[in-house]
């Protein structure tokens, strides 16, 4: 019953709004329906937070507050009208009307907080535009005619301006609900349609009411059936996560998000369109360049923050195409790349060059016995043990399943030697290595160096593993020990 109690009250409450319309609009019954719908959505919303126990219930009393002042709103002025048989403006009823943004816009501000983990700029900057869009929109269209209005009284312009500046706020805080991240559950379209149907009512009647008298009509059913969508919202069940954290995400520009975005920057232009054809003795060049100016600093800001979404993402794919996924050191493409850069510096200043290649002893036989979890855990733990042991100049990548390339700038074979038989000492777990080195000989391709240390590689495997081997160019010959020599390994004066 509890999950479908929401059902019921949207049933009722268009047959409600459908009885609203039924009775004439100049007798005193239909006003009182209007009040009952009203407060019954009001009753409604305290009754979702009975039923489901939200985590943050307070807010939710803010949300019914607001539009409960509405209501009581409704029914002063139905006092005043059918009681008192007078429509006094601005009456008591306006100023009960009023105050219940400031409750709606913090129950929305609680509501965003509460889905947001992080500082969201991106959607920031959305809802800044779409607001400064609709903003200059009811500036040009309701608030400016009422300034301009000499008929009318200082309390009067007043009021009819301060409700298209709540509306604003509202709208603000509506787009800023709409960039948010979290979940799009039925309840949060209920709020989201219901916060549209009484925006929609509230800047015709401001329209209206500066431009000729409010006779009710489709306005009327903007408002009860925001009620309507108001009491849904709290009754269903999934009110409870409306204000749950959303998981961090990358933000995405949705096709819908930047159609929404480009139609609200085109507002300014066509605001100064229209009131050249249909006033073009009013134009309000003054609003329009304002409103032009602010959209396209926001829009240059949100551009700016794509951008550098973009290089960011940019340099993190690089890093990622670059890296090996397990050790962390560079990949195979890496040290194709490097290794010619190498080759290329070297070239210009004349400094040796030496590739080695090493290739872990019997892993296949480690990860036959102790697992792959194991033998990954290895080649992590062995290429941060060999990386502290070299220069920070020289480059250390996995060459492909255990096997690695150190390509170093500036030495002799015999020094390179000297660093493996270091290199080797601190390979973890006790496991050795096999090494081929190779010395560039200034000319030949880096291909054909990689291949004479590979050669010395075998050599090495062949004669028995844990030890070093030396391709000179003609020949692949185990170098003189060194002296304290580390066993199994030997190098050479190159």
């Amino acid at each position: 019953m509890r999950t479908r109690v929401w059902r019921y009250w949207l049933v009722l409450g268009g047959l409600a709004v459908g009885g609203y319309f039924l009775v004439p609009s100049d007798i005193w019954q239909s006003n009182a329906l209007f009040d009952i719908i009203g407060m019954a959505s009001v009753a409604a919303t305290v009754v979702g937070v009975r039923i489901h126990r939200p985590s943050k219930p307070i807010m939710w009393y803010l949300f019914a507050a607001g539009y409960g002042l509405w209501s009581v709103g409704d029914m002063g002025f139905g006092f005043t009208r059918y009681v008192l048989e007078v429509e006094p403006f601005p009456s008591f009823a306006d100023g009960i009307y009023l105050l219940g943004y400031p409750f709606l816009t913090a129950f929305l501000f609680v509501l965003i907080r509460g889905r947001t983990s992080r500082r969201d700029r991106a959607g920031l900057l959305d809802a800044s535009i779409i607001t400064t869009g609709l903003a200059l929109l009811t500036w040009a269209f309701i608030m400016h005619p009422t300034v301009s209005n000499n008929d009318l009284t200082i309390p009067e312009q007043l009021v009819l301006l301060a409700y298209p500046a709540g509306d604003v706020l509202l709208i603000a805080m509506v787009a800023r609900l709409f960039t948010t991240p979290g979940a799009r559950t039925p309840s949060y379209r209920l709020l989201m349609s219901g916060q549209i149907a009484v925006l929609v009512a509230d800047i015709l009647y401001a329209y209206v009411t500066a431009t000729g008298v409010y006779e009710g009509g489709l306005m009327d059913a903007g408002w009860l059936l925001s009620y309507v969508l108001f009491g849904a919202t709290a009754l269903h069940p999934s009110m409870r996560s409306l204000s749950e954290t959303a998981p961090d995400r990358a933000v995405r520009l949705t096709v819908r998000r930047l159609g929404l975005l480009t139609a609200t920057s085109l507002l300014a232009p066509a605001i100064l369109v229209t009131q050249r054809l249909t006033q073009p003795q009013a134009i309000d060049w003054v609003g329009a360049s304002v409103g032009a100016i602010a959209l396209l600093v926001l829009v240059l800001l949100r551009i700016a923050g794509l951008v550098a979404q973009v290089q960011d993402q940019a340099a993190q794919l690089d890093a990622l195409a670059h890296a090996d996924a397990l050790t962390g050191v560079p990949n195979r493409r890496a040290w194709d790349l490097e290794l010619s850069r190498h080759l290329a510096n070297a070239r210009r200043s004349g400094d040796p060059v030496v590739v080695a290649l090493l290739d872990l002893d019997h892993f296949k036989r480690f990860n036959d016995r102790y697992g792959h979890q194991a033998g990954d855990r290895l080649l992590k733990e062995a290429a941060a043990a060999w990386r502290a042991q070299l220069r920070a100049d020289d480059l250390l990548a996995r060459y492909g399943g255990e096997e690695f390339g150190v390509c170093v700038t500036g030495r002799r074979s015999a020094a390179v030697a000297e660093v493996l038989g270091r290199v080797q000492a601190s390979t973890p777990l006790g496991q050795t290595f096999s090494a081929g080195v190779a010395t560039w000989t200034g000319e030949e391709a880096p291909e054909r160096l990689v291949a004479r240390a590979d050669e010395a590689l075998y050599q090495a495997k062949h004669a028995g593993r844990s030890r070093v081997m030396v391709h000179d160019g003609q020949t692949i010959a185990a170098p003189p020990p060194l002296p304290a020599p580390l066993p199994g390994i030997t190098a050479t004066a190159g």
